[in-house]
């Protein structure tokens, strides 16, 4: 199982420390751990950053021929916790992520393609990345919608949806994706029935309800699936849902079971919150 993970790669930086992550690395990062092979395809920028950058992900056994620098800098996240801890976020704009290349992969064959939202909000990367969906053939195109105000637009949710072939959407952004394509339907089969209904490309949608559990809808039959949240103490939620996503394709590419997948995706990313860090270490044999 090969995955090509194309994004957004940053380092969310605090007052006294600096972590890597960005869903797309997130993701390829816990698709390795399951098992598969990961690729991600990003740039950095021509600074210390980015070689630590490329350091980092090499470091976690991921594929980094398909990482280009750039004249920006390497893509951050500014982090600012209040008294209480409560993190807030500000994404740099005109980074390294924003000007990906388009990677030569005709050497390579991938079973999967992966993205997510944030890094298309500028034209360049969504021009890059359709010109990579319409020049391979994937198995499975797998998305992840990122809602991050400002930085979406009802052309970069319409991109998605298009494209998907399996599409994750958390509740909280559910409401957005729903206003985008114009549908007024609010309950979460309801939506799981529009979106697919109005997106023929889409087998497989994935609704992640946080503490409610999470809702699969399988488009080609109309079966719905249902899985209950882990009850753990949860330490960060940083991570949980790209390692939800990563478990659940690598399972469901493996069976093509969706319940499998479900329980699988729902056991990993439990633990994952009961942990700090996006990506902890765990052997996934040992939730199966």
């Amino acid at each position: 199982m090969k995955v090509l993970s194309f994004g957004e790669v940053l380092w969310d930086v605090y007052a006294d420390s600096e972590h890597i992550g960005g869903a797309p690395l997130n993701f390829a990062a816990h698709f390795a751990k399951c098992g598969g092979e990961s690729a991600v395809v990003t740039a950095v920028g021509k600074d210390e950053l980015g070689d630590k950058t490329i350091r980092a992900i090499d470091k976690m056994g991921i594929n980094t021929d398909y990482i280009t620098y750039s004249d920006e800098e390497t893509g951050k996240c500014l982090v600012t916790l209040d008294e209480k801890q409560i993190p807030s976020y500000n994404l740099l704009d005109n980074v390294a992520y924003d000007c990906i290349e388009k990677p030569d992969i005709s050497k390579n064959t991938f079973d999967v393609l992966y993205f997510g939202t944030l890094s298309l909000r500028n034209k360049n990367n969504r021009d890059v990345l359709g010109k990579i969906i319409s020049e391979n053939e994937f198995d499975e195109i797998c998305v992840d919608v990122n809602i991050r105000p400002p930085y979406y637009s009802d052309e970069v949710i319409t991109f998605a949806c298009e494209n998907a072939s399996i599409i994750k959407i958390s509740d909280e952004e559910l409401p957005v994706i729903m206003k985008t394509l114009n549908s007024e339907n609010t309950t979460v089969s309801d939506c799981a029935v529009s979106i697919c209904e109005m997106y023929d490309n889409i087998r497989v949608l994935i609704i992640t309800r946080g503490d409610k559990g999470s809702y699969v809808y399988d488009c080609t039959n109309g079966k719905a699936y249902e899985c209950g949240a882990r009850k753990v103490e949860v330490v960060s939620t940083v991570g949980a849902g790209d390692s939800f996503s990563a478990s659940f394709l690598s399972k469901y590419l493996q069976s093509g079971d969706i319940g499998k997948s479900l329980d699988l995706a729902t056991k990993v990313s439990g633990y994952v919150v009961s942990q700090k860090g996006a990506i902890p270490e765990y052997n996934v044999a040992d939730f199966e």
